[in-house]
């Protein structure tokens, strides 16, 4: 009940998240995984939709009441002590802290009834047809699964990831001590690769961010290895 009063006076205010909300929501790394399940959900209940009402039902239901809906739901679960972290935009230490956020913040619980609160709204003023909020809703089980069994798969894949990220950077370490400069443009280019795939982990971050800055500083004097003290100091000085 507590949910679906804070979501009707945001939605009271203003019944649309922006595109830029809404865009933010579905290019984080867990927010594609439950865009994904939200999509197959509805493509399965509503076969007979054409690709351009799919897109019309899913985005109206991330805009009116879905999106901020999960976010409340985690902003009430999850608390590390340090402060509110969220799942969508927080940083994490480690992918087991993300991923007993997900399993002990009750977040599926809440996507369950943020989807509830989108549906009802959404039928209550014409966003989508009655008929089909009723079918979704009846489907909404489905749904959830997949999103639950998107979001495992999703963690597994996260902790190749991370491990990846470990390889690359020790590869590029043995190449720096060795002045291997394309050595490291290799294992550099593949860190990259890989930071673009994984969840904002703050110890994976911190590590990358200063090989970046080195790497460049390096890469800037033409593959000049003799960094000053204060070149090395400022590196990690910009790590954020």
């Amino acid at each position: 009940m507590e949910l679906a009063n804070n979501l009707e006076n945001n939605l009271l205010t203003s019944s649309d998240v922006t595109l830029e909300d809404q865009k933010g929501f579905l290019d984080s790394t867990l927010g594609k995984v439950i865009n994904t399940g939200l999509d197959a959900g509805i493509r399965f209940l509503l076969p007979d939709l054409i690709e351009e009402q799919v897109i019309d039902v899913k985005d109206a239901i991330i805009n009116n009441g879905f999106k901020a809906g999960v976010e409340e739901a985690i902003s009430s679960a999850v608390d590390f002590g340090k402060s509110v972290v969220g799942i969508f935009t927080g940083k994490f230490e480690s992918i087991t802290q993300a991923e007993n956020a997900v399993k002990s913040g009750g977040i599926i619980d809440g996507i369950s009834d943020a989807l509830d609160y989108a549906l009802n709204f959404c039928s209550k003023f014409g966003k989508i047809p009655s008929t089909i909020c009723s079918v979704i809703k009846g489907g909404k089980d489905a749904i959830l699964d997949t999103i639950s069994n998107n979001i495992e798969e999703e963690f597994k894949n996260q902790v190749s990831s991370v491990e990846k990220i470990n390889t690359y950077a020790e590869n590029w370490k043995d190449c720096y001590n060795n002045q291997d400069f394309d050595g490291m443009e290799k294992a550099y280019n593949k860190l990259e690769d890989e930071l673009d795939k994984t969840l904002p982990l703050e110890n994976t971050l911190k590590e990358a961010r200063n090989i970046e800055n080195i790497h460049i500083l390096i890469k800037n004097k033409g593959g000049d290895f003799n960094l000053s003290q204060e070149e090395l100091e400022l590196a990690q000085k910009l790590v954020v």
